[in-house]
């Protein structure tokens, strides 16, 4: 799939920049760069995640990278079918590397109870649709030592125990991307959808949750085209719907 895209696509790398979202967005702005365009930098020093969370990533260790696509067809209340999209790849991407990597709502990547990803999608839309989208991930690959204020993360060299090549990685998350995304403009939301529930983290059983009235017990029931989250509680049998940050995990 990788072969469709054009060869105008623009593939910049930085040693360091402030976000590599931010560039890109940028650059759309001055000069509509080809679908497949890349911004890849060594080192962000606003490092972003969803909904205002900060990334921290050591220089030179890691994947941070942002990526641009033209999605127009896509209606802007459908927008999430990007983020399972980009989760989705991520995961396929490292699913040869090591076993339990999983997606935890709405496109964090976990690998146990602890976090080697995240994404932070940024739509622009016209009218009901969306115009472009800016996909920004960031990957721990080689990183061995974080903050410790940093709840949970872990890097794939900790995990496996060796050095790993951040461009083939990228290469490999490129094609898995693509061939998701094909089969969005193919049509084929319902497969992709379907994908992600199956590879959710804390899938199948009742969890802890906690949203402003306090903790509860519930299970997964799905996710909406909107990316809302679904949930049924144990106690009370009641179907629950939330937003991002309206509602959390408990460890």
């Amino acid at each position: 799939m990788m072969e469709q895209l054009s060869c105008e696509r623009r593939i910049i790398r930085l040693e360091e920049t402030d976000s590599t979202n931010r560039y890109l967005k940028q650059l759309v702005r001055e000069e509509q760069p080809a679908e497949g365009s890349l911004v890849i930098a060594d080192y962000q020093t606003v490092g972003r995640g969803q909904m205002g969370n900060s990334w921290y990533s050591s220089k030179g260790d890691n994947l941070l990278f942002s990526l641009l696509v033209y999605p127009r067809r896509l209606p802007a209340n459908e927008s999430f079918i990007l983020s399972r999209i980009a989760s989705l790849a991520l995961k396929n991407m490292l699913d040869p590397f090591t076993d339990d990597v999983r997606i935890k709502w709405p496109n964090d990547i976990y690998w146990k109870d602890k976090k080697i990803a995240g994404i932070l999608i940024e739509n622009d839309i016209q009218g009901r649709e969306i115009d472009n989208s800016v996909i920004g991930i960031g990957l721990n690959v080689n990183q061995q030592i974080f903050p410790l204020d940093l709840p949970n993360p872990v890097s794939l060299r900790q995990i496996t125990g060796t050095l790993h090549d951040r461009d083939q990685l990228l290469e490999i998350f490129l094609r898995e991307f693509f061939l998701l995304y094909r089969d969005l403009e193919n049509d084929l939301k319902t497969a992709i959808e379907d994908e992600y529930m199956l590879d959710l983290y804390r899938v199948n059983d009742y969890y802890w949750f906690e949203d402003r009235k306090g903790r509860f017990k519930a299970k997964t029931e799905a996710v909406l085209p909107s990316g809302h989250l679904v949930l049924r509680t144990l106690e009370s049998n009641e179907v629950r719907k939330y937003a991002f940050k309206e509602v959390s995990f408990v460890d």
